[in-house]
């Protein structure tokens, strides 16, 4: 009979078994995820970059163009994360996105937090809400083809940040959250992103993600959330944007590596990186820097990437249908380097000059 000592979040060895194989499938050797979940509110922000009218038609049209490129793109991606209109919608074609990908042996992925919101008590620190009425959704969107799930909780260095109370709960809600979806069968991506707003050097960035990780993990157990059914997205561990040093990509990597094997279980099959604002080059180069780190990584390290695959895309897409292909092969261009940088065989310098503009955006909200 099951007890505080023994229960599990999910005890039928099936479920286990679908869950685990999902997260070891998504985080494949040379395989990341796509994150193209953008809400409506951000997808507004980019098309508006561009010139282009952000209606429910040019976001279909738009993420048409990613899932349909040609060639090897289910060589690179493993997953890719869609928003709830993005997951209801189709294909030119008329067939669902999610069938489009599944065909790709892509698996597809669902946002599902309801955005940060002030935690009071606090200067400036926020929770994610969206915990009401997830089990519903959850079962929802595993029956329209999701197999895994997103939540980002967010959190930032200051001179008191983060702090007890931020870190507390957003790996209590982050633990709430994975177990929901296991139970409804989503492999839960638990992402507790600290910002690189800031000036703080990398010693503290070290020092902060540490705790913060070792926070999240102890909640995942006291939730007994099946970890081999679980992938982590966390931030890079990097300098604040502000920070009068600048450390090399091989410092980036090293101090990444050691961050995650002081808290991260090797139960975990993958850990896929948030590119936090990073320019797609640099994104790149610091997930190939870490997996050249000559220490022990019992888990994949790879990507997650929004902007970092999206940014030139978007560029040369322009909203032009006869900009499709073009902009096709630039993402195929990122997802390769990537995908490269995820075994640690990236050589540099992929793409145009443009793959080297930052991407960072103050306070980033989506």
């Amino acid at each position: 009979m099951a007890n505080n000592y023994t229960a599990t979040t999910v005890a039928d060895k099936a479920r286990r078994q679908e869950l685990a194989e999902n997260a070891r499938a998504i985080v494949a050797a040379g395989k990341g995820i796509l994150a193209a979940d953008e809400s409506t509110g951000t997808i507004a922000k980019r098309f508006a970059s561009i010139g282009v009218e952000n209606t429910e038609e040019n976001r279909r049209a738009y993420r048409d163009l990613l899932f349909t490129a040609p060639g090897d793109l289910e060589k690179y991606i493993g997953g890719v994360i869609l928003f709830d209109e993005t997951l209801r919608q189709k294909s030119a074609d008329g067939t669902p996105f999610a069938e489009v990908l599944a065909k790709r042996g892509i698996i597809v992925g669902i946002k599902v937090d309801k955005g940060t919101v002030p935690l009071a008590g606090t200067v400036d620190e926020t929770t994610t809400q969206g915990l009401d009425g997830l089990a519903e959704r959850c079962a929802e969107y595993y029956k329209l083809g999701a197999r895994f799930a997103k939540w980002r909780s967010v959190l930032r260095i200051g001179a008191n940040e983060p702090s007890i109370v931020a870190i507390e709960e957003n790996a209590n809600v982050l633990a709430r959250y994975a177990s929901i979806c296991q139970v409804n069968g989503l492999v839960p991506i638990v992402e507790p992103e600290i910002l690189m707003d800031g000036d703080h050097n990398l010693e503290r960035a070290i020092f902060v993600t540490e705790k913060v990780l070792a926070a999240v993990y102890k909640k995942l157990n006291d939730h007994h959330v099946y970890l081999e059914g679980t992938l982590l997205k966390p931030n890079m561990v990097c300098a604040g944007v502000d920070c009068p040093t600048k450390y090399t990509p091989e410092e980036v990597g090293a101090a990444t590596a050691t961050v995650l094997r002081r808290t991260v279980p090797a139960a975990v099959p993958g850990v896929t990186f948030l590119s936090g604002g990073q320019s797609e080059e640099a994104a790149t180069l610091h997930l190939n820097a870490m997996n050249q780190v000559p220490l022990l990584r019992p888990w994949a390290l790879t990507f997650s990437y929004g902007r970092a695959l999206q940014a030139t895309v978007l560029k040369v897409w322009s909203g032009k249908p006869e900009n499709v292909r073009a902009a096709q092969e630039a993402l195929l261009v990122r997802a390769k380097a990537n995908s490269e940088a995820s075994l640690g065989k990236y050589a540099g310098g992929a793409g145009s000059a443009a793959a080297s503009e930052s991407l960072y955006v103050s306070n980033y909200k989506y």
